[in-house]
Order: structure tokens, then sequence, then C-alpha cells
């Protein structure tokens, strides 16, 4: 009889001890799963205070100052943002000692589609001494193309002014662009030059 009891015990102990460990394994499986599908959900680089040169055979093509950008490389379409503005010049190999420059309150730039948005009291200024002036604009990069459907404020070197109410599409180095429902005041100096 004290045998018996003893085995009883010793199956409910094994039994016991049993459950216990399919109970924990389980319970960390599906914290595991779940914590997975969260950890990429971060940047997985941040540059304080970035001051970025990008060149091209040597030639410097680009100058980028952020107070911090944050790079999300562990998603399936990584993305580089900078959500506390931006500042950029970018430099032409025809003028390189006057780069045109972009200002905006944020930016972010796709990765694989080489496609970039600026948004935010967005300022642009041509090497050509073109000012661009809107809330949001998009480049696509791939195409070369520049384009934005919001209200566009334009003032030429010469400070005559042009207004594209539904937007604009261009060139990405400025040499063409198409406004929509546009108004403006240009001069007559200006006018008559271009009709020669």
């Amino acid at each position: 009889m004290n045998f018996s009891k003893k085995i009883l015990y010793k199956n409910i102990a094994c039994l016991f001890s049993c459950a216990i460990f399919f109970i924990l394994t389980s319970c960390e499986e599906d914290l595991t799963k779940n914590k997975g599908s969260q950890s990429k959900n971060f940047p997985s680089q941040t540059i304080n205070n970035a001051n970025i040169v990008q060149r091209d055979s040597g030639f410097v093509i680009l100058k980028a100052k952020a107070p911090i950008i944050e790079k999300y490389e562990l998603i399936d379409s990584p993305y580089t943002v900078a959500r506390k503005g931006v500042d950029i010049q970018f430099f032409d190999k025809k003028k390189p000692k006057i780069p045109g420059t972009i200002k905006a309150k944020y930016a972010k730039f796709y990765d694989y589609k080489q496609f970039y948005e600026a948004k935010g009291n967005v300022r642009i200024t041509t090497n050509e001494g073109q000012k661009f002036a809107m809330q949001s604009i998009f480049w696509d990069q791939r195409k070369k193309r520049i384009y934005t459907k919001d209200t566009v404020y334009v003032t030429m070197e010469d400070g005559s002014t042009l207004v594209g109410a539904n937007g604009m599409t261009a060139k990405d180095d400025f040499s063409e662009y198409t406004f929509y429902n546009n108004s403006g005041d240009f001069s007559s100096k200006r006018i008559s030059e271009n009709k020669k």
C-alpha cells in the first residue's frame, strides 16, 4: 500500500512538471512571435546633427544638413527620414560655385524606388537664381521629374513672379517646367526677350 502511494505521488509530480513545462514553452513561443513582428519598427541607424556630402567621380554633387536622420532598413520598403527638417545644397558641373538649395521641415527618401518627398514650407532656389515656394514636392529620381499639386510661387532672378495655382511638373534640373492654372507678373523686358 505504501509502495502504491509513492508511485501515485511520483506520477502526479511528473504530470505536474510536464504541464508546467508545456505551459511555459507555449507562452514563450507566443511572446517571441509577437515581438518578432514589432522588432522591425525602429530605425536601424540614427544620425544626429547630420552633415552629409555626396560625390560623383570626385565632384561634390550634394551637401545635406539635418538635426536628425533615421534610416529604416529592416523593413520590406526601406526608407530614410529627416523628421526635423533638412537643408540641402545641390551642385551642377556647369556652375560648380553656385549651388541650388532645398529647405523643408520634413523629408523622406524611399531607397528602392529612388523617390524623394519634402513637406512643410518647402523652399527651392536654383543655381540660376529662381526661387520656388510650396508646401510639398516629390522627386522621382529614376524619371528625373519633380512635381507637386500644391500652389507654387516662383520669383525669377529679375524679380518677376509666377503662381501655379494647381501645381507644376519639372525636369529635376529645372531646365523645363510646366505650371497648371498659372498667373503672374512678368517684366516687359523679359517678355520681349522671349519673343525674339
